[in-house]
């Protein structure tokens, strides 16, 4: 099936960058339709409270921030479909994107799919995502105040992680499943000088305990030289083993960098292809954060705005 509408503008993804791209798109009389994906609201919606958004001092929740958002953007005419964007052609004018076998034509496309933490595969993620786990210390920090806590991982956004939550908790332990780390030697410096934090080596956590209503209350660490297992006492449990930029379909379209993120040129969303523009943690690996996204999602629209402008 084809739509044989040409949109003026087409969004792919749904976070707060995607969606701020779509109140501006929409207020600018671009019409957009947005594609909100598998995961409609990105990371935010698996994130109970956000506390460090501008303009809720009580804090709100992930979910009911997207909903805001979404409210927002339809008020002035944007479109928002549940449905995933399977593949992309961006070799001519108009612009095509698949949902399955859908085609849809657009003049320009705004790309906000966003990137997904890395898990560990564990069945108590499902329920204590965002009730003691969490893929972001410098969100979720602030909540584990003189508590003991764990982080997972090796590199440097590991070290990172563990280094920050020590402003909050009264104890880290760092758990990595090998002898070396993977990260800088400043990185490592930071956190053995660091008297709060204390690192486990050689070690997987096989299970996270705990409940939504209590939160985190231990980890099962099983050693990957003898294979003993044992239980571990902590509050809370921070994952820095990186993110995967939600870029799959793109390959090949437009240039990734070695990581898989978007590459924007300096200032701007503009990507290689003309009309195709990138906002959100699909293109930034630095800040990732709910107010970086949506500022990235507003420069994207202006973007587009101009391109259509200039056409």
């Amino acid at each position: 099936m084809t739509d044989k509408t040409i949109h003026k503008t087409i969004i792919i993804g749904s976070g707060p960058a995607g969606l701020t791209a779509a109140i501006y798109a929409a207020r600018a009389n671009l019409d957009p339709i947005v594609f909100e994906g598998n995961q409609p609201g990105g990371q935010l919606t698996i994130t109970t409270d956000v506390e460090n958004y501008p303009g809720f001092p009580d804090g709100v929740l992930g979910p009911d921030m997207i909903d805001l958002f979404r409210k927002q953007a339809q008020k002035f005419g944007a479109e928002c479909f549940y449905k995933h964007v399977s593949k992309v052609d961006f070799s001519s004018s108009p612009l095509k994107v698949y949902v399955q076998d859908e085609e849809y034509l657009a003049e320009s496309v705004i790309i906000s799919t966003g990137a997904s933490a890395r898990m560990l595969g564990l069945e108590a993620e499902k329920e204590l995502m965002g009730h003691g786990i969490s893929t972001c210390a410098t969100c979720d920090g602030y909540f584990f105040k003189d508590k003991e806590i764990v982080v997972v991982g090796g590199g440097d956004s590991a070290m990172e992680e563990a280094s920050f939550l020590t402003k909050f908790a009264s104890k880290v332990t760092l758990i990595h499943r090998r002898e070396d780390f993977r990260a800088s030697k400043i990185m490592i410096d930071r956190v053995l000088d660091n008297p709060k934090i204390e690192i486990i080596k050689n070690a997987v956590v096989t299970d996270i305990l705990g409940s939504q209503k209590d939160g985190v209350s231990s980890i099962i660490l099983k050693d990957t030289i003898d294979g003993k297992e044992r239980n571990f006492d902590c509050d809370g449990v921070f994952y820095g083993i990186g993110h995967k930029p939600n870029t799959d379909q793109f390959k090949d379209i437009i240039n990734l960098d070695d990581q898989g993120y978007i590459i924007t040129n300096p200032g701007s969303t503009l990507t290689n292809v003309a009309g195709v523009f990138a906002c959100g943690d699909v293109q930034d690996s630095h800040y990732r954060q709910a107010i970086t996204a949506a500022g990235s999602g507003c420069m994207a629209s202006i973007d587009a705005e101009k391109y259509l402008e200039d056409l």
